[in-house]
């Protein structure tokens, strides 16, 4: 017990002496300085490899590559990975979404320090299929977040198929493995013909995802293990992902890339908060797995059309509730907020304190409610109380309902 709580004592001290080193020293800055020049260099005279990618264009590429990027998106991933969790494959997917969740905010930690630009357009030609993908673009480019992402997910689920097949042979892993490379080349190289990522991105993209892969498998057994029945999991997680907002860099010009990870740190502490009280009733080893007599298809398809709609209106009345309570709240303690959509009359005013100009502050000042010369934007609560609750919908409420309908 105390050596538990000594390193979750560590842990967040850590992070609590970097948010108040980093804002002392200009850490952001410094790293900005130092590395923007020399990527910014090097996506302008990438241009012509890209240029010469897409020379290639046809119909076909367009509409592969546009699909590859949505298969391997946060949103598909934040659709897939309850269907994991109904499917009876809990510690896969309350692994993947730990390490959805930290990809996400290392990707764009360093996107939003480096604060790199993407290939100019024009004259590179760039294709946005979708909205998600118009939302990707407003972020900096250096790392390419899908071939990041794509490599630890991908390369998770391989592990895990090759740890939990019996008898497996060299055939098997060869063909998860030659899956594995064809899925990341493609990735990597669809980014570059749809003019999102230069060829710099993409390097540091696997660079990156390949370490935080190695990472990610040297502790997952840990994490998990700390999940499903370790001590003050609940305080630690709170604290940590209250720190984490805070901890998170300033980039030089707002992107949608902090909203992305308070999303998926909101996503990250409901499965925490739902597996923690919930373990023994539906995410131990023992549950019914698809494809046997206890979970049949169509039993599983049960569990779909009640499971979607179920989550999607935890995740609006989470979102309203959450857009009721947090600005009461906040005039209660005089805490000065903001909204910059969520709430229309809060857009463009402040609470708790005259109104001021809108400025940069380090991380230190933002450390304190009280500070006279900061306000805090209500939507990310908000943001981080609507997917925690969509969350632990997946892993509390609907489980509980399959329970009830024998499903």
């Amino acid at each position: 017990m105390e050596s538990i709580a000594l390193w979750q004592g560590l842990t967040l001290c850590g992070i609590v002496s970097w948010i108040f080193i980093s804002s002392c020293l200009n850490v952001t800055q410094k790293l900005r300085n130092l590395v923007q020049p020399w990527v910014s260099h090097h996506v302008i005279t990438g241009t012509p490899i890209i240029l010469q990618i897409q020379k290639y264009q046809h119909g076909f590429l367009d509409a592969l590559f546009s699909g590859l990027s949505c298969v391997v998106s946060v949103p598909f991933y934040t659709a897939f990975l309850p269907l994991l969790f109904w499917s009876g494959h809990g510690k896969l997917a309350r692994q993947m979404t730990l390490l959805m969740a930290f990809c996400d905010y290392s990707g764009n930690c360093i996107k939003d320090v480096v604060s790199a630009p993407r290939p100019s357009c024009p004259p590179v030609k760039r294709m946005t299929a979708t909205k998600d993908e118009e939302e990707n673009a407003l972020e900096y480019g250096l790392p390419s977040s899908h071939t990041l992402n794509t490599i630890c997910l991908s390369g998770y689920l391989l592990h895990y198929v090759l740890s939990y097949t019996p008898n497996q042979d060299a055939s098997l892993k060869f063909a998860g493995f030659s899956i594995f490379c064809l899925i990341v080349c493609l990735t990597g190289l669809g980014r570059i013909y749809l003019g999102m990522h230069s060829v710099i991105d993409i390097i540091a993209g696997l660079a990156i995802g390949f370490a935080i892969l190695a990472f990610w498998l040297s502790v997952h057994d840990y994490v998990d293990s700390f999940i499903v029945s370790g001590q003050n999991v609940m305080t630690f997680w709170v604290v940590l992902s209250f720190l984490l907002l805070f901890a998170y860099p300033t980039p030089e010009l707002p992107t949608p890339s902090f909203e992305f990870h308070a999303a998926f740190t909101g996503v990250a502490f409901g499965i925490v908060a739902g597996v923690q009280q919930t373990y023994h009733q539906f995410h131990h080893e023992a549950v019914p797995h698809i494809f046997t007599p206890q979970l049949t298809i169509p039993a599983f398809f049960g569990r779909v059309l009640v499971g979607l709609p179920t989550i999607l209106v935890v995740k609006y009345c989470s979102k309203a509730l959450a857009k009721w309570i947090l600005p009461v709240v906040s005039n209660t303690l005089g805490i000065p907020i903001k909204s910059t959509s969520y709430i229309p009359k809060l857009n463009g005013s402040v609470t708790g304190k005259k109104s001021e100009k809108n400025k940069p502050t380090g991380y230190a000042m933002k450390l304190f409610f009280f500070s006279s010369q900061d306000t805090f934007d209500v939507d990310t609560g908000i943001r981080f109380l609507q997917y925690s609750g969509l969350a632990w919908s997946v892993v509390d409420l609907v489980p509980s309902l399959f329970s009830y309908l024998r499903l």
